[in-house]
């Protein structure tokens, strides 16, 4: 009997590759649909900017069922992310690489679709608050930030994705 995701190990690298980035993007996008619903129901609007951390945080106060409901959400989404790249390789190195690509696309797209939704954020230098797991100050940082750290996850993802399974990149040798 075939394992599960067999069938989609048996696919290409790069085929993969591509149904990876496809998911993400989907997740990324519903992701910016769900955002689009807290900060309503925290009284942020459309175009407004990300208010300040500490103000963020006064704000779920007032609704104390919000902040851990958006937290379990979080860990949610980071389960389907690693379960996809789980799926979508055999051995681990590859694996974390499948899970960088979901993870990079995945908030790459999220914050296109924040800006598609609701014109924000109008700058990479806009503040936001990343996470809500652990809740602190220090995810409170400029959207740039997790855009390039996003954009590496991507590129790295893909070598490790694309090597494991001997494709050449220009300057990169192919894996043993």
């Amino acid at each position: 009997m075939k394992g599960l995701g067999s069938s989609f190990r048996g696919a290409s690298a790069r085929a993969r590759a591509l149904c990876l980035i496809v998911y993400a993007a989907a997740m990324g996008w519903l992701e910016a649909v769900v955002v689009v619903y807290i900060r309503a129901i925290l009284g942020i609007a459309r175009a407004e900017g990300m208010p300040a951390a500490n103000e963020v945080m006064e704000r779920f106060r007032t609704r104390p069922w919000l902040m851990p409901t958006e937290q379990t959400r979080e860990a949610a989404t980071l389960v389907m992310l690693a379960a996809v790249a789980w799926l979508a390789a055999g051995r681990w190195r590859p694996r974390f690489g499948a899970f960088l690509i979901c993870f990079g696309v995945w908030d790459i797209t999220y914050y296109v679709g924040l800006y598609a939704l609701l014109g924000w954020p109008s700058s990479l230098a806009n503040q936001d608050l990343l996470f809500l797991i652990p809740s602190t100050p220090l995810w409170y940082q400029p959207v740039w930030l997790p855009v390039a750290i996003s954009c590496l996850m991507v590129g790295s993802g893909l070598v490790l994705l694309l090597r494991s399974a001997g494709v050449r990149a220009r300057g990169l040798p192919a894996a043993r």
